[in-house]
This record gives structure tokens, sequence and C-alpha cells, in this order.
């Protein structure tokens, strides 16, 4: 199966992104064998700041393997940085429209073109008072599940550290200089799965087994235990209306 070509966008978004980032933050990167060399796969990654987008995105372009983001549609009539979502190749996510499977279809067909697509399952910023990955929406299992593609759990901690989740003023906290950690985990072994039918407690297993593996690579990272449940969100219409931000994918649930 062929892989997505960097190209024009990716370049030019890495020649101006990449040196800023190398500059005000450390790094400390591992499991990027775990990262396919050939052919279409998904990582499933967790969020705790707006900026972790790009610590991951760094990550993930220096193995080779580009990540498609599945992002609110918003985000790509916004100026420059609306050109960058198009010229990149992200996926809009239109909610609560009839193009709501618009978002679902491209998935499928990018994972089965040979592409990595990611998810951010929990939807939107961690809500979880310790910072942990919350309960996971389905999008990433139903893709998992219709191409049979490779998912790659993947945990990142030291973002939020720079820039907290919904800090009233959104600054920068440069100083110390803070380590963004990112670990590629081992694909999840869904093979269980793909002869069931697609059914809303299969792909709750399905997404639950996949938050499991991010969470253990997370506690890894910070050497804690984390909670005995996961937080559940449940997002309000007004939330959802003025939200804006970080790439999310789409509400599957």
């Amino acid at each position: 199966m062929s892989r997505r070509r960097i190209g024009f966008w990716y370049r030019l978004a890495a020649f101006l992104v990449k040196p800023t980032m190398m500059v005000l933050f450390k790094r400390d990167w591992r499991g990027m064998e775990h990262i396919p060399a050939e052919g279409g796969f998904i990582t499933a990654v967790n969020h705790n700041s707006v900026l972790d987008p790009f610590s991951y995105a760094h990550f993930q372009y220096n193995t080779g393997r580009v990540p498609r983001f599945l992002a609110k549609d918003s985000l790509f009539n916004r100026g420059v940085a609306g050109a960058f979502m198009r010229g990149t190749g992200q996926i809009p996510v239109y909610r609560e429209t009839s193009d709501a499977a618009d978002a679902f279809r491209a998935a499928v067909d990018a994972v089965r073109a040979g592409e990595c697509v990611t998810f951010y399952p929990e939807g939107t910023l961690t809500r979880d008072p310790g910072l942990w990955p919350m309960q996971g929406k389905t999008g990433a299992a139903r893709v998992a599940l219709a191409t049979r593609a490779p998912v790659i759990p993947i945990a990142q901690w030291g973002a939020h550290e720079a820039m907290p989740p919904y800090a009233k003023e959104r600054k920068f906290r440069l100083f110390p200089r803070k380590t963004l950690v990112v670990v590629a985990g081992m694909p999840v072994d869904l093979g269980e799965f793909y002869d069931q039918e697609p059914t809303t407690e299969v792909l709750r297993e399905v997404t639950d087994r996949i938050m499991d593996a991010v969470t253990a690579l997370l506690a890894g990272i910070r050497e804690e235990n984390p909670p005995a449940e996961r937080y559940v969100h449940r997002s309000t219409s007004a939330e959802r209306r003025g939200s804006r931000g970080a790439p999310e994918e789409e509400k599957a649930e």
C-alpha cells in the first residue's frame, strides 16, 4: 500500500514550527519503532493542552509518516491556518449536520489508501481533574473495525506545563524549559472484534481497549496509577457551539 507524501504544505509547516519547538522545549520521544513504515494505520492520542497537537505532530513528522487529523470544519476557514489545514490534507468534521458522516468515510478512505489518520478519542481537552484520559468517543473504533488497520496508542505529557488546559489567560509558561514527552506503544490487539457486528456495545468495548492502552502508556510516563474509573465528560450544546482549538474527532456516539 502507498504512503502519503509529505508534500509542500507539510514541509512548510515543519519549516516554520519545528525550529521554534526545538528551541523552546526539550524532547523525550519513545516508541518510534512502533509506527508502521508502510500501509495505513490509526493513531489514538490523549489531549491535555492546546499545545500538544504540535508536540505530537512534531514526533509523528519525524517518523516520516505524517498524520491526518480529524478537525472541526471551522478551522478550515481561518485565513493562513485554514490554508495549512487544507494544504496538509486534514479531515474536516461537520458536527451535527447532514455532512457529519463525511469525516468517517474520509478517514476510512485515507487509511485504506495507506495513510495515517489521527484521532483524539476524548473529543476535547480532558476534564479529568488529574489530566488522565477521559472516556473516548467511538470514531477511532469505527474506523479500526472498518479497515482492520493497526491502531497505535500514543500518550503525551508536558505540554500542559507550558500551556495548561482551561487557563483563564492563555500565556506560555516557558521557564524553566519544559520537556515534551511523546510515547508510541505497540498496536492494540483488536483481532477478536473484527468478525463481530459493530454494535454499540462492541464499539464501546473496542474504544475502552484503545483508551486503556493510551492510559497505560501515560501511567508509565508519569509513574503514577490512573483512576480506577475513567472520567466521563458530557459536553453541552453551548460548549459544542463555542468550542475552538485543537483537532477533535467526530462525535461518534
